[in-house]
This record gives structure tokens, C-alpha cells and sequence, in this order.
């Protein structure tokens, strides 16, 4: 079998499978929260993700992204949709842990804006 890669990355091209591929990367579900940090606060915010402390059971893969002076995007990638609603309680646990930081968003969405929901299109 012809590999693309070696060792523990290696892809075998004969059992790769493009439809349930394409399936499981249409079955991402992705969650986006927005974050206003108080100012002189920015190095807590990002301190509270680190070293672990955002490893919430399901999360296959999260980014924080800096999207102004004082804001903030978490970007994360779920196995699915149940596992990032049982997850909830923990992220919950990690807001608590840093929410004296942030600055309310205002028009009664407080500290964090958050949306979800699964890819309908893979660009």
C-alpha cells in the first residue's frame, strides 16, 4: 500500500473512504464565543485556556483568536453536538474562572456572545 506519510501519520490510501470522510467533516460541529477583556486584563484571559484548563471532554480542537483591542474569539471543533452540550457545564466552570475580566457585552448577552452549530459547507 503507498503511504503519503511514514510512521504514526501514515495514511492508508486504500482504506481511506471519501464519502464517510466527507460525512465526518460534514458532522463537525464548531463553536464560536466572542469575549470583551476588561483593559490591562489580556494576559489573565488567555492564562485561564492554558496549560490544559480548556480540555473540556468532546473539544477536538479550539483557537483564541484577537479580533480587536479588548476582543476576543474562542474557536472551537466538537465530535459532535451532544458531546459539546455535556461539555457545557465545564466550560461553564472555566468562564467562572476568569469571568471577573471581562466586560459585559451588552443588550443582555453579559460576558460572552456564543453561537454554534454544524458545517454546512467545507470551503
Amino acid at each position: 500500500m503507498k503511504h503519503l506519510l511514514t510512521g504514526d501519520d501514515a495514511i492508508d490510501w486504500g482504506a481511506f473512504d471519501p464519502v464517510n470522510s466527507f460525512w465526518e467533516l460534514m458532522m463537525q460541529v464548531y463553536n464560536v464565543v466572542r469575549f470583551k477583556v476588561k483593559a490591562g486584563e489580556e494576559g489573565a484571559f488567555l492564562d485561564a485556556h492554558r496549560n490544559g484548563k480548556a480540555k473540556w471532554p468532546g473539544l477536538e480542537s479550539g483557537v483564541i483568536i484577537k479580533t480587536g483591542e479588548q476582543t476576543f474569539c474562542l474557536i472551537g471543533t466538537w465530535s459532535s453536538q451532544e458531546a459539546m452540550v455535556a461539555a457545557r457545564p465545564e466550560m461553564i466552570k472555566t468562564l467562572d474562572s476568569f469571568r471577573a475580566v471581562l466586560e459585559d457585552q451588552g443588550g443582555g448577552r453579559g460576558v460572552t456572545d456564543a453561537v454554534s452549530g454544524a458545517v454546512v459547507l467545507d470551503l
